[in-house]
């Protein structure tokens, strides 16, 4: 690797036998390599006054999709948590302090050359929904140099976050880390990420990035566009004939999933507080689903336990569990 993890020392004594898991024990830690990025938040009422003021309530808080479905799953009940990502030196030890107070062992690299990624996310306080403008900063400088078969060790899944596909560096280090995973025996989950950069790379580029993947996580949006179906249940269904298992979110609707070309499980969010903003309530789901797949659960309950950590999200502004304060 061209530059060390912050959190090497961590995952030296982890990788050492800090943490060892029990002879004839399956591993039970979540790896997740992905983004880490400070998002500022603009929760405001009602249209955006062009060329004017509009009153908001503005706050800065550690987001990313990688990063939250990492925090999600700690607060779901795993108890190793590990994220891999890269980040501008700048911020780097308050992103650390975040996410080891989320219960997730950080192993960000520092970036000396660009800033750690930006996402403004505008949110309608009368609908709950976001709008987001995304700067990806070093993000998507993450690179096969990074990697490391080590950070392997003790890992039961790998999860990657669709926005590495979105740039070449990052998807080569994508790539390199689900090779390593399936050559380690490591099944591998998939994030889309975004309709919207999904389109710019191309539906067929990203589906045969995305060989060798076995649980898929698309929101109703992305299974559409993967798929060219207009109901979510068929293009569950369709994208199952090519994924093992795949769990479509479908906001407040819940999520169903598919396996082998049919839909097997539909399941409601439980009832919950009033929504005050859906920002990171994908990725909540699949931290949710990630964690409950390693303590065993089957597709139908991990979907359950991802609507709960879902049905949670959009109570708390921006998309990790509510933090502790500084």
């Amino acid at each position: 690797m061209t530059d060390a993890p912050a959190g090497a020392e961590d995952w030296t004594a982890v990788a050492s036998g800090g943490t060892p898991v029990p002879e004839g024990s399956a591993p039970r830690a979540l790896l997740v390599v992905g983004d880490v990025v400070t998002d500022v938040v603009a929760r405001h009422r009602g249209p955006l006054a062009p060329a004017t003021d509009t009153a908001a309530e503005i706050r800065t808080v550690p987001g990313g999709a990688g990063a939250n479905a990492a925090c999600w799953a700690a607060r779901s009940g795993c108890a190793d948590v590990r994220v891999l990502g890269r980040v501008g030196s700048d911020a780097l030890a308050w992103h650390e302090r975040r996410l080891r107070r989320a219960g997730v062992r950080p192993l960000l690299i520092a970036d000396p050359a660009a800033p750690t990624a930006t996402v403004v996310s505008l949110v309608d306080t009368a609908t709950a929904e976001r709008t987001f403008l995304t700067d990806s900063g070093a993000v998507l400088r993450i690179s096969p140099a990074d990697w490391n078969p080590a950070f392997l060790d003790g890992v039961g899944r790998l999860h990657l976050s669709g926005y590495l596909f979105f740039a070449d560096a990052s998807r080569e280090l994508a790539l390199t880390a689900c090779r390593s995973a399936l050559g380690a025996g490591v099944p591998v989950s998939l994030d889309p990420a975004s309709a919207g950069f999904l389109a710019e790379l191309g539906v067929e580029r990203f589906l045969a990035a995305a060989e060798g993947v076995e649980v898929l996580l698309p929101n109703a949006d992305e299974a559409r566009l993967l798929t060219g179906c207009a109901e979510p249940a068929g293009a569950a269904a369709e994208l199952s004939r090519r994924f093992p298992l795949v769990a479509v979110t479908l906001g407040a609707a819940g999520a169903l999933v598919a396996v082998a070309g049919e839909v097997v499980a539909r399941v409601a969010p439980p009832p919950g507080a009033a929504a005050v903003d859906s920002t990171g309530a994908g990725d909540a789901f699949t931290g949710g689903f990630l964690a409950a797949l390693l303590a065993g659960a089957d597709p139908a309950g991990a979907a359950t336990a991802g609507c709960r950590a879902g049905a949670e999200a959009v109570t708390v502004v921006g998309g990790r569990p509510p933090p502790v304060l500084d």
